[in-house]
């Protein structure tokens, strides 16, 4: 099913019979998908050292983070457009070098106010990559291997919050704030002759949009009632993702920074399990797969709030739900993608901005709960309505 009144691709040539490498594509996408959506938290252990080299406090340096998360979501929005007018290719090869410049310049910050300015920018060049890249995925991958390529990279995105916090602060005692982004910088660049040599060129279309016209066309994509269920089953994901991991800091469920890490370190095996079962989930048609994994999540958060775990029995649970997550992202991700035919770039611009709006209302959520299993039983109650709005809009 596609949109109604999206002009076709064109017919099928020679270029566009032919499928993207799976492996050096899955591989170069999946490392540049880390590095990019882990700007967003590299910061986070930085900003200790930025506030000591600034003479401020860490609280008012929170603002590092919220400049990126907004120059991240308006730049989904800006690029999506970009990529079904230009070309997928085009567009993350001319956006990765800027993503890389963008990234170094947040080290020549001399105050805290150039710094917020800096990653603003930082946020919108940073944002070419995701759009494009899914869209890619979901055209130039052999079909039966799509959902594996899919589900690799949208776990990378959840990955990279653990990875590059993890890496930044183990760097920042030994080399200062600087070091992170000069490496996130060098990791970018460098992954741009990568991809430009594993990229397959874009393929004409029939009819080309106009700029203003891609851009016109968001409003359809995000109100259609196909696709809106999907968005704000979307947004729920990511919300409690963000939420129940932030709360367990804000109210204390660990005893100390180590346990907090180990928790939250705990749900890399189960982010990287999914991409290796996906052949077999993939079975599935990815509305099921995603309504499926919305209701598990709901089930591992009902269970954390009810049992009250133990440590070990927690990290379990939390893998659990983690997994959860990192199943049903590209089961949204493919069925928004499938919904929206040649208009997908800016259908999955509308998808990652979702994810970014959710990453941005996650932490002030979880503030707003007075405990932990209110916030569980809340998570869980939206996170079975998302699933139950999924199944209703794959029925239409």
């Amino acid at each position: 099913m596609t949109l109604v009144g999206i002009p076709p691709e064109a017919a099928p040539g020679p270029a566009a019979e032919r499928y993207a490498s799976f492996t050096p594509t899955v591989t170069a996408f999946t490392l540049a998908a880390i590095l990019v959506s882990g700007q967003l938290y590299i910061v986070i252990p930085l900003l200790h050292d930025m506030a000591a080299v600034w003479t401020t406090t860490t609280a008012s340096l929170a603002w590092l983070v919220t400049a990126f998360a907004i120059g991240y979501g308006v730049g989904f929005l800006l690029s999506g457009p970009l990529s079904d007018r230009f070309g997928r290719r085009r567009l993350i090869l001319y956006g990765l070098p800027l993503a890389a410049l963008a990234t170094a310049a947040v080290t020549l910050s001399p105050t805290p106010e150039a710094a917020v300015a800096l990653r603003l920018v930082q946020g919108l060049a940073v944002a070419t990559f995701p759009p494009a890249a899914l869209a890619y995925l979901a055209e130039r991958v052999d079909p039966r291997r799509r959902a594996v390529a899919i589900s690799a990279v949208t776990a990378a995105f959840l990955a990279s919050a653990v990875l590059l916090q993890v890496g930044a602060q183990i760097l920042v005692p030994l080399t200062g704030w600087r070091a992170p982004f000069l490496i996130s910088a060098a990791g970018l660049a460098l992954s741009m002759p990568v991809i430009r040599v594993i990229m397959l060129p874009d393929t004409p279309r029939a009819t080309t949009p106009s700029l203003l016209g891609a851009y016109r066309a968001l409003p359809g994509l995000l109100l259609h009632r196909t696709l809106l269920p999907r968005y704000l089953a979307t947004l729920i994901l990511m919300i409690g993702f963000v939420a129940v991991y932030t709360a367990l800091q804000l109210h204390g469920v660990t005893a100390t920074s180590s346990q907090l890490l180990a928790l939250r370190a705990a749900g890399l095996p189960a982010i990287v399990a999914i991409p290796l079962l996906m052949p077999w989930l993939s079975r599935l048609s990815a509305p099921v797969r995603a309504a499926g994994f919305l209701a598990l999540a709901a089930v591992a958060v009902t269970a954390v709030a009810v049992i009250a775990p133990s440590a070990t029995w927690l990290a379990v649970l939390l893998a659990l739900y983690v997994a959860a997550v990192a199943g049903a992202l590209p089961g949204l991700n493919e069925s928004i993608s499938a919904a929206a035919g040649p208009a997908r770039g800016g259908a999955l611009a509308l998808f990652s901005f979702s994810l970014a709006v959710g990453s941005a209302i996650g932490p002030p959520l979880a503030a707003a709960f007075p405990a932990f299993p209110p916030l569980l039983y809340g998570v869980a109650a939206a996170m079975t309505l998302a699933a139950l709005a999924v199944l209703a809009s794959s029925r239409r």
